[in-house]
């Protein structure tokens, strides 16, 4: 159970995590059905890499309650549920007593004040998820959780999850690497590459480049989908305010292979998201062979080695972002180096280990062992 399956307009790192984990259950064997919300244009059910997809219920809250509503009806034909996080929960252990894993990304925390409500509205729901999602948690202290990094586990434990409850499963990465690996841009080029919402950090991003560009000929390029329309204006006002409109250049939702592409002409990417699971981005620019700069959050610490795949900067400020990029970028032996610890580093990956290791703690969950 999924708030969102791969083919959502606003999919990202989590769902695409997911899908090859359960590509993985499908080759052990195992019959898997993805319940998630329904998309405009997209059909109710259907089938994805041998996963059963259904669809019912507004992704904000109203899959839940379809899902609690097709659990009650289908209940026998399944062994094992995956209850998976993003803020709000399916809530599976007050109504599933078979077998339950949860799988979470990252714990939500100050990213609730972030959503794309209008005041009050915003607010009062941030403040809401916010004070709730500790007693949420509760619910889930009997629940095996299957996490993606350090950073998650500590933060499940900090929510009274038992350490032993908790496994951490490093992601794999699926590389698409450009056919004829293009050359770094000749202009010094900085970019963002994430969904453009607020707990992203886009707008950090965006003050990084102004305080760059008073002093550096760069390049600055954001690569992703904006949440909705009226936040895109906000953004281009803002790089509009800055004086930026002739620096900064808006590739919107790119595919799979451009996005390596532009990764690889890159010289330093940006990731100043307030908190992540893991920070899969981060792995694919490494492999494209482009460091990357971020703020000390859950999340970014695991998945950049500060000093040897790019830097994490100590202050969570687009100041000292924009200091660390600066000084990487001027410093062409130092930037050399961290680009073969980046490409070393990404190697290090393997969908195939970590499909291994789910499809055991599966069983292990199935049989009560955990």
């Amino acid at each position: 159970m999924s708030w969102r399956d791969p083919k959502h307009p606003q999919a990202g790192g989590a769902e695409q995590v997911m899908h090859e984990h359960m590509k993985g259950w499908i080759e052990a064997g195992h019959e898997v059905t993805l319940f998630s919300s329904k998309i405009h244009g997209q059909p109710k059910r259907e089938e994805l890499d041998g996963i059963k997809i259904v669809r019912s219920g507004h992704q904000y809250l109203g899959v839940q309650i379809s899902g609690f509503i097709y659990w009650i009806k289908n209940c026998k034909k399944y062994s094992l549920v995956v209850d998976q996080f993003h803020g709000i929960p399916f809530f599976t252990p007050l109504y599933v007593s078979k077998p339950k894993l949860a799988v979470l990304q990252e714990v939500a925390r100050e990213v609730w004040f972030t959503n794309p409500m209008p005041w009050p509205f915003n607010w009062i729901i941030g403040v809401i998820g916010y004070l709730s999602e500790f007693f949420i948690f509760q619910l889930y202290r009997a629940t095996p959780f299957m996490v993606g990094s350090s950073s998650a586990k500590k933060d499940l434990e900090r929510m009274g999850i038992p350490a032993k409850k908790i496994i951490i499963i490093p992601h794999g990465v699926i590389i698409r690497r450009p056919k004829l690996m293009p050359k770094k841009e000749t202009q010094p080029t900085v970019i963002f590459l994430g969904a453009l919402t607020k707990d992203k950090g886009v707008e950090d991003a965006i003050k990084c480049f102004a305080i760059l560009a008073r002093d550096s000929n760069y390049c600055f390029w954001i690569v992703g989908r904006a949440e909705d329309r009226l936040y895109l204006l906000r953004l281009r006002r803002i790089v509009g305010k800055l004086n930026l409109k002739n620096r900064v250049k808006f590739w919107g939702f790119v595919g799979q292979e451009r996005k390596f592409e532009l990764l690889a002409r890159a010289h330093v990417m940006v990731n100043p998201s307030m908190r992540e699971g893991w920070g899969l981005v981060n792995i694919e620019a490494n492999a494209m062979g482009t460091p990357v700069v971020g703020y000390h959050s859950s999340g970014l610490v695991d998945s950049i080695r500060n000093g040897e795949t790019g830097v994490v900067i100590k202050k969570n400020l687009p100041e000292e972002l924009a200091v660390a990029v600066s000084t990487l970028l001027d410093n062409t032996e130092r930037l050399d180096e961290l680009r073969r610890g980046a490409i070393s580093w990404s190697r290090g990956f393997s969908w195939i280990k970590s499909k291994e290791i789910s499809i055991n703690y599966l069983k292990k969950v199935q049989n009560g062992q955990v």
